[in-house]
């Protein structure tokens, strides 16, 4: 079992489309109606708007690969490009996610890792993420690795608003690798 990590560039935008519409509608096809995921999914995951965040110099998208093959990915925030306003010595962990039949092999802590990684190579103090409320799952998983809640905020699924919570992890020295 091998794993592999992959910056994306404009040439995997169609990838990238695809592999964001499979592990949305995974993780929350179950909780929200068809209508409010397609209208989500349409608007998120438009080529068009993906080719655009891919193009930002500040957002960076990652694939993962398990015995070579796409198991998920992982999109980075800096600066001006953070779906909320932090400060300069933030990052944010916008999408991270890994398809059905590939988690419990630690993929999603190999995504985090990489997420660490490019904190502390652009010297920031510390990374957060909004995590919907009801997602008792990816919750749990953040909480194990030490992020706590600092707040919340509006998320739209389709015409449903819901509520994010915002959580954040203090970065230091000791964990650079």
């Amino acid at each position: 079992m091998s794993t592999t990590i992959k910056k994306c560039g404009l040439e995997d935008a169609y990838r990238l489309q695809q592999i964001s519409f499979e592990t949305f509608n995974e993780t929350f096809k179950d909780q929200n109606s068809p209508e409010n995921m397609d209208a989500y999914m349409t608007r998120a995951f438009d080529i068009n708007q993906l080719k655009k965040e891919l193009s930002n110099s500040s957002s960076y998208f990652y694939f993962i690969y398990f015995n070579e093959e796409l198991a998920g990915y992982l999109k980075i925030n800096t600066g001006t490009a953070q779906s909320e306003r932090m400060n300069e010595e933030a990052l944010e962990i916008e999408r991270i996610y890994v398809k059905n039949n590939y988690q419990q092999y630690g993929l999603g802590k190999r995504l985090f890792n990489k997420a660490i990684e490019m904190a502390m190579e652009n010297n920031k103090e510390s990374i957060w993420l909004g995590v919907w409320e009801k997602n008792e799952k990816a919750l749990a998983f953040y909480r194990k690795l030490g992020f706590i809640q600092t707040g919340a905020h509006s998320f739209y699924m389709g015409d449903e608003k819901q509520t994010d919570f915002i959580m954040a992890k203090e970065l230091t020295p000791s964990l650079e690798k």
